[in-house]
């Protein structure tokens, strides 16, 4: 694992991940297996309880994050899903759900640490953002959270399910949103993703960021062991 900034920042160059890294995706279909079985948490730092939301990537639900949910519940952490179905884009109710259950949790249990996967890790930046106070990290894994909302091989998916979806970029917007909210935020990402441009996955250089480059397919981040320690490490700061 390392830190990662590519030089050419200023490029807005929206080229997605090449065949060649789509291709390796399949990759996903030996790596899944090993997550469901096993997801080792012997000699990773044991969790203080607080509690962890894990929120799903797009075509996916809390069944896709169960091999990582149920890895940092054996920590020892107070894990929960996002309980909003199948992950389609944010709706205007499913971002008020999350907020009132973050701030629900947040006042039970204490601060909540926020874990994205993919299009999931981009809500849990801004969910963070508009409630800090109850949010005490950010990690997301192999989220297109910078330089082009287009270097990614699913805006066509994304755009079939959200048929309002004009494709335009609101670049004020999303400038804003490459800001990291002011929480700890760890980018975890695999040079190797095949949906997501590696660059477009990382945070920009800060006090509180940090990005950690992982070995694997981006479908399998959730049930990758080198995700789960760095996630484990990272937590109990």
């Amino acid at each position: 694992m390392s830190r990662v900034w590519p030089d050419d920042l200023g490029s807005r160059n929206p080229a997605p991940p090449s065949r060649r890294l789509l291709l390796g995706e399949l990759s996903a279909l030996v790596e899944w297996p090993r997550g469901l079985l096993r997801m080792p948490t012997r000699g990773l730092p044991r969790g203080d309880g607080h509690p962890v939301m894990v929120i799903p990537g797009f075509g996916a639900d809390d069944h896709a994050t169960w091999p990582l949910r149920r890895a940092l519940a054996r920590l020892g952490y107070d894990v929960h899903g996002w309980e909003q179905g199948r992950n389609l884009g944010m709706r205007r109710a499913i971002g008020r759900a999350l907020d009132d259950r973050i701030r629900e949790l947040a006042e039970t249990g204490g601060p909540v640490s926020l874990i994205g996967w993919s299009l999931g890790g981009v809500f849990a930046r801004e969910l963070a953002r508009g409630r800090p106070d109850a949010v005490r990290r950010v990690i997301t894994l192999g989220s297109p959270i910078g330089h082009h909302p287009h270097a990614n091989n699913m805006e066509r998916l994304f755009r079939l399910a959200n048929p309002r979806h004009t494709g335009e970029i609101d670049w004020d917007g999303f400038t804003r949103r490459e800001v990291a909210p002011p929480v700890p935020c760890v980018a975890i990402y695999s040079p190797r993703d095949g949906i997501v441009a590696a660059r477009c996955c990382q945070e920009r250089p800060g006090p509180n960021t940090e990005n950690v480059a992982v070995d694997g397919s981006h479908m399998a981040l959730v049930a990758n062991r080198r995700v789960l320690r760095a996630i484990a490490e990272r937590l109990p700061r």
